[in-house]
């Protein structure tokens, strides 16, 4: 078959795929949302909510579908608290990381995810974290800190986007300093995670998912219990940053 026509049958399929499950997937996330609400108002911290959030995140993968290369995972304790810092390339990304680690683990996420009925309400009771970007610095970081407090509380992990947005360009953006902050206030291990070919699944802006073979490495926990801010934050930032990016570049060549 010629190579055009194997690439217009492989956008076909992905085409019809992502239109016959995707709304099959949004209908059962709705029904996975009103149980955690209902069950939740009892039972907000349950560990059934965290076999939900993993059951979610692999019907989510099954739509491309996603084939995954792990390598890493040893350096992930199941029974330690992390705080996860990743490059971010697409929608893919957090669903991936909650399927891949081991891990009970809530993201920071913006403001408008929260206003989907049903699905905002339950993201509130289980923990995820509301960020409102056009704030000021202040709210910003009360809101942060306010689900860093109930991630505590309830022995989550935290998965944070050090770039605070997905990148389009084929290039990270630069990091910023909040993932780094939390780590250090928390003296919790930073634990950094390179993720390679989510925005060949599902690209920023494009509303159809494609078969893709996506990469993970996980990297060696980075311990921030004897840090401060004011003398190791930048640095932590700059090496970690550094870490992802010639990790990841060596994984798209």
């Amino acid at each position: 078959m010629p190579v055009y026509a194997t690439a217009m049958l492989a956008t076909a399929v992905a085409a019809v795929r992502t239109f016959v499950l995707v709304p099959l997937f949004f209908l059962w996330t709705l029904a996975l949302a009103t149980f955690i609400i209902v069950y939740g108002s009892f039972r907000p911290a349950s560990p059934i909510h965290d076999a939900i959030v993993r059951h979610w995140a692999r019907l989510f993968l099954a739509i491309p579908p996603v084939k995954l290369d792990i390598e890493g995972i040893e350096n992930v304790d199941p029974a330690k608290r992390y705080v996860v810092a990743s490059n971010h390339l697409s929608m893919v990304d957090i669903p991936l990381l909650i399927r891949v680690l081991p891990l009970a683990g809530r993201y920071l996420s913006k403001k408008e995810v929260f206003r989907i009925p049903v699905v905002g309400t339950a993201m509130r009771i289980i923990g995820m974290i509301s960020i409102d970007r056009e704030a000021g610095g202040g709210s910003t970081r009360q809101a942060v800190n306010d689900g860093v407090q109930l991630a505590a509380e309830r022995g989550y992990s935290l998965l944070v986007f050090p770039e605070g947005t997905r990148a389009t360009e084929g290039t990270m953006l630069p990091f910023k300093k909040g993932a780094f902050r939390i780590a250090i206030d928390t003296g919790l291990p930073l634990l950094p995670v390179v993720l390679e070919g989510t925005e060949r699944v599902l690209a920023p802006g494009s509303k159809v998912f494609r078969r893709g073979d996506v990469s993970v490495r996980i990297l060696p926990p980075i311990d921030t219990s004897n840090m401060t801010n004011k003398d190791d934050l930048s640095q932590l930032m700059a090496d970690v940053e550094a870490d992802i990016a010639t990790t990841w570049e060596s994984l798209r060549t």
